[in-house]
């Protein structure tokens, strides 16, 4: 295809969602272009290559851009927010850098407003996606366990993660509490699957994986879709969507790697920019037609961010465990998802037990913690904390409330000039009930398990990521940016298919969610080809 000649489809963002979009779309034989700011990721440049591998945790491969400032990010304000903001800009996303943690949504999490008379009903409900949610982890690759009477049936197509010495402790424990718990889905291969290899436990999973066991669209989806003839440009930064005299999306525009201008045209433009990129191109995107961005006619685009507030409850045992061995991930409990009228809190949260972690982290850990001190005594107490430490993940629910937003900073830029995201959040009462809900919880199951020396970190020690609601869903216009299928209310050619599009956020990792909400679009999308361009 020649450089900038008009496409049928472009796709900005090639993460979870743009991948997913890609793949599917790419049978239509339709002429389709992705826009990428980052770059192709090489294995062999990950950190578990290295013995420096946990030092590019806090450099080049930290989950902020902030503090990561590979010159592919953008800087985001998020000084506004206890919560802080971590993504990944390159082929893949931030499924290069994600635990690979995999649940799904619970049926319950689209119906909150008919359930719990809070927030709204999402215009899909879960058995509209299941059949997505089954092709997407075939595509990805996933392992786990038939059978999890704590959510509906699912055949993950490799076995699980082992529990390790860790998730026997972890199980054990649960068991004596009488509590419900699984081994976790992940999306990391146990077998060798697709020609992938399967996992050899290098270590955590976060920092890229360098065996290619941990499934990230740049090795899954991407190939398929590029021989299906899809292309995917590298290192272009769009800066708007520009849109014709009838108000339709005419194209992006956006800078190469050298900092040139170009003009992309397209008939159809889908946004996969995940959710703080997705409304700052939006809100960027103003113009005399739309002086309030593009696809903003609610007033709802940047609003309602959700983040997932993620308290983590740690404690030490006296017997060595598996430390930074084996994938992060061994087994998750539900006991606590579903809303229970004896709390003070409306819906819930899922506990997510972990391994420990390598010496450096363990090292870091323990000194922001306070529990590792400095002087005479400081190695005895190092040696009593590697390798013997439990951790429980509280993965709370964020209910929508339009005050935590997203916005375009009035100083901050990025290199090309284009205005930098700015957070404003606040955690909800209700979900600060919930979390030391979850916290107190937690540390009854690592007392259970033999552990001292626990601490709670509410928001200091753990941001996961998930950037969700900023664009939702919904079949009224006033009250919604896109429709029931991604489309935008506003601007008939123009879709979104990334996190933003997101009604609630329910109280698990969202990528799996993410991916299958995408393949249902696309598959909308495909049976109404012919008002695609009307």
């Amino acid at each position: 295809m020649a450089a900038n000649e008009k496409v049928d489809v472009l796709i900005i963002g090639s993460g979870a969602s743009g991948a997913a979009v890609a793949w599917s779309l790419a049978e239509t034989k339709m002429r389709i272009l992705c826009l990428e700011q980052g770059d192709w990721m090489k294995p062999t440049d990950f950190p578990s290559n290295g013995r420096d591998w946990e030092a590019r945790r806090y450099t080049d491969f930290e989950i902020s851009p902030n503090r990561r400032g590979r010159d592919t990010d953008y800087p985001i304000n998020d000084d506004n927010s206890l919560m802080k903001i971590a993504n990944f800009n390159g082929v893949g996303g931030g499924t290069i850098i994600y635990t690979a943690h995999w649940p799904r949504m619970h049926p319950s999490d689209f119906r909150v407003k008919s359930l719990d008379g809070v927030a709204e009903d999402w215009p899909v409900d879960y058995w509209a996606l299941e059949k997505f949610y089954d092709e997407n982890d075939r595509m990805m690759g996933v392992s786990g366990l038939a059978g999890d009477p704590g959510v509906p049936p699912r055949h993950p197509p490799m076995p699980p993660i082992g529990l390790g010495k860790t998730g026997t402790r972890y199980g054990q424990a649960m068991n004596r509490l009488g509590w419900h718990w699984w081994p976790s889905d992940s999306s990391i291969a146990t077998t060798d699957y697709e020609g992938r290899a399967g996992c050899i436990n290098l270590g955590h999973c976060t920092p890229g994986c360098a065996q290619g066991a941990k499934a990230s669209t740049d090795i899954t989806y991407w190939p398929l879709a590029l021989r299906a003839g899809v292309e995917l440009r590298t290192r272009c930064r769009v800066r708007e969507i520009t849109t014709d005299e009838h108000g339709m999306a005419a194209g992006a525009v956006y800078y190469d790697a050298d900092g040139v201008e170009h003009f992309q045209r397209a008939e159809v433009v889908i946004l996969a920019c995940n959710g703080v990129g997705t409304p700052r191109l939006l809100l960027n995107s103003a113009s005399a037609k739309f002086p309030n961005g593009l696809a903003n006619s609610s007033g709802l685009v940047g609003r309602n961010l959700m983040l997932h507030p993620w308290p983590m409850v740690s404690g030490y045992v006296d017997e060595p465990l598996d430390g930074g061995r084996g994938p992060i991930n061994t087994i998750w409990s539900k006991q606590f998802y579903e809303t229970d009228p004896s709390r003070d809190f409306v819906r819930g949260y899922t506990l997510q037990f972990s391994r420990g972690t390598g010496p450096a982290n363990q090292a870091i850990v323990g000194a922001a913690s306070g529990l590792l001190p400095w002087g005479r005594d400081h190695h005895r107490h190092y040696r009593q904390m590697l390798d013997h430490r439990l951790n429980i993940g509280v993965a709370c629910e964020d209910l929508p409330e339009e005050h935590n937003r997203v916005t375009l900073d009035p100083v901050l830029k990025d290199s090309n000039g284009i205005p930098a995201p700015k957070i404003d959040y606040t955690i909800s009462e209700n979900t600060r009930r919930m979390m030391e809900h979850g916290i107190a919880r937690a540390e009854e199951i690592l007392a259970e398990a033999g552990a001292t020396r626990l601490f709670a970190s509410r928001t200091a020690l753990n941001y996961p990521g998930h950037l969700l609601g900023t664009a939702q869903m919904g079949t009224d216009p006033e009250r919604s940016v896109v429709n029931e299928w991604g489309r935008s209310h506003d601007v008939r050619n123009l879709f979104i298919v990334d996190g933003s599009i997101w009604v609630t956020s329910g109280g698990v990792n969202p990528t799996s969610t993410i991916q299958a909400l995408a393949l249902y679009v696309a598959d909308q999308m495909k049976q109404r080809l012919a008002s695609l361009f009307d």
